[in-house]
């Protein structure tokens, strides 16, 4: 079933600034994108650049004064959806090596800080299930709290306070997840069961197939909020960092924000 996708954002540069967007759903296999409408403000430069792990794309744009973006779109899933608890992990020595990166501490997954935690707390699971087991712990330990957090908050900081929003749930799956030497990546999606509806926040991780002939990345939301199989992507990296909707290098000022997502009936 198509998801229907509508949003609008709009931002203040006091002077000549220079932002990065990224906030499309990205044109990939597992998603096709039936319809796509982006409006972006005039500008004195627009350009678009390939985004992390060639997951959808961002845009450049250099402007000044009041600025809009409205985007809608239509979008078909078409991902496969596996129990995660049957699937095992690979050993690091045979991971593809573009997961490589998505082991390794990021600007607000300090992984390594945690290794003693995930072998004391998870130590009797393995691989999938291992990654259940984190995920059922932080939707049990965690209180989904709006304004608890802020762009500096670290996974480190969430899990001291078991608190946050959807970016915190999903940098303490990331960073449990690599602590336990499981490959694992921040993701930025569309999803119709989100409440507040905004962008949202949700973990991937690099499990073997069923198989045992290489990998691939799952979907997985400790907020449960996001159904995998109706969730749209628009780009991962290794923490918010890589994939904010806005990232403004200079000052700049966020005015709106609406963002509506329905399944299409």
């Amino acid at each position: 079933m198509p998801i229907d996708i509508a949003c609008r954002f709009a931002f203040t540069l006091d002077g000549p600034g220079d932002v990065l967007l990224q906030f499309e759903a990205a044109a990939i296999p597992e998603q096709t994108i039936l319809s796509a409408n982006t409006l972006l403000p005039p500008a004195q430069h627009c350009a678009r650049v390939p985004a992390e792990d060639g997951i959808g794309e961002r845009i450049w744009l250099r402007g000044q004064g009041p600025l809009a973006v409205d985007y809608s779109a239509s979008v078909e899933i078409d991902r496969v959806i596996a129990d995660l608890a049957a699937l095992d992990s690979l050993p690091a020595h045979l991971l593809p090596g573009e997961t490589v990166k998505y082991l390794l501490d990021s600007c607000y997954c300090p992984a390594r800080r945690f290794q003693s935690f995930v072998e004391a707390e998870f130590g009797k699971v393995a691989g999938g299930r291992r990654i259940a087991a984190i995920c059922d712990w932080i939707a049990r330990k965690f209180r989904y709290e709006p304004g608890a957090s802020d762009a500096n908050t670290t996974a480190l900081d969430s899990f001291v306070e078991l608190r946050g929003i959807c970016r915190d749930f999903a940098h303490v799956m990331v960073t449990l997840a690599r602590a336990s030497g499981i490959p694992a990546r921040y993701a930025s999606v569309f999803a119709p069961g989100v409440e507040p509806q905004d962008f949202h926040a949700v973990a991937e991780v690099f499990l073997a197939d069923p198989g045992g002939e290489g990998g691939s990345w799952h979907i997985v939301d400790a907020t449960g909020m996001a159904d995998p199989a109706a969730t749209v992507k628009i780009g991962v990296g290794r923490d918010a960092a890589d994939v904010s909707f806005l990232a403004s290098f200079g000052p700049s000022f966020l005015t709106d924000k609406e963002i509506a997502v329905r399944l299409q009936t």
